[in-house]
């Protein structure tokens, strides 16, 4: 089998070398990149990268750039990378697609894991043919689409995954803790923010149908179809 190949774009050396490192050990091929437009470059040229761990903080085009011009035509997984650790950072890499958020210093081993649960959760999406139906939801987890009253809904990775976990457990209060765990599907050592800054952006996306995910106070989420 041909090794998944990752895509490692940081401006620092030093920084790539570590996390290559890391990678290859795990058997992956890791392609470097040292800045947003090389970056680029490489994501066109190379028709099979599996995913883009993407740094913020760099010269010619940032992070922020190179996600939001990627996502115009691929949804590959990208994890992002950045020095600051604020929620409006992390609203604004969900809102241009980003399906992971990681802030420096992080440990090279949690990063791997995330790519690896990261990897194993979007190559799952195309083994099931299953399609859902809920009050006005369609969701096709073959073709990896979600329609809301008939209209197409873009959706990141790690936002269809969340509705998927939703809709699966339709009617049962979920605490954050187990939202991470069964959607992450790693051990996650932070807060509950990464959950809540999904839920948000999940709820825009489906307009009224958003409403379906109700708040539990000091818990974490359930979702329930409106009954008329």
């Amino acid at each position: 089998m041909d090794k998944l190949k990752v895509l490692v774009v940081d401006d620092e050396s030093r920084m790539r070398k570590l996390v290559k490192d890391f990678l290859v050990r795990e058997d992956y091929e890791v392609l470097e990149a040292g800045d947003g437009e090389e970056a680029l470059d490489i994501f066109y040229s190379e028709k099979d990268i599996a995913l883009i761990i993407l740094d913020v903080m760099m010269p010619k085009l940032n992070g922020w750039e190179v996600c939001k011009e990627i996502r115009e035509t691929s949804k590959v997984p990208i994890i992002m990378l950045t020095a600051k650790s604020t929620e409006s950072d992390e609203l604004n890499g969900f809102e241009l697609g980003a399906d992971e958020y990681i802030s420096k210093p992080f440990s090279p081993k949690i990063l791997v894991a995330r790519v690896g649960a990261l990897l194993r959760r979007t190559s799952k999406i195309g083994d099931e043919t299953m399609i859902k139906e809920m009050g006005g939801i369609v969701m096709d987890k073959n073709a990896h689409t979600v329609k809301i009253d008939n209209n197409l809904v873009e959706l990141s990775y790690k936002e269809f995954e969340l509705l998927d976990y939703f809709m699966e457990n339709a009617g049962i209060a979920l605490s954050r803790e187990k939202i991470l765990d069964s959607v992450w599907d790693y051990d996650y050592f932070g807060d509950a923010r990464t959950i809540d800054t999904h839920v948000k952006k999940l709820r825009n996306k489906m307009g009224d149908k958003g409403d379906y995910i109700k708040t539990i106070w000091g818990m974490g989420y359930k979702f329930e179809v409106n009954r008329e």
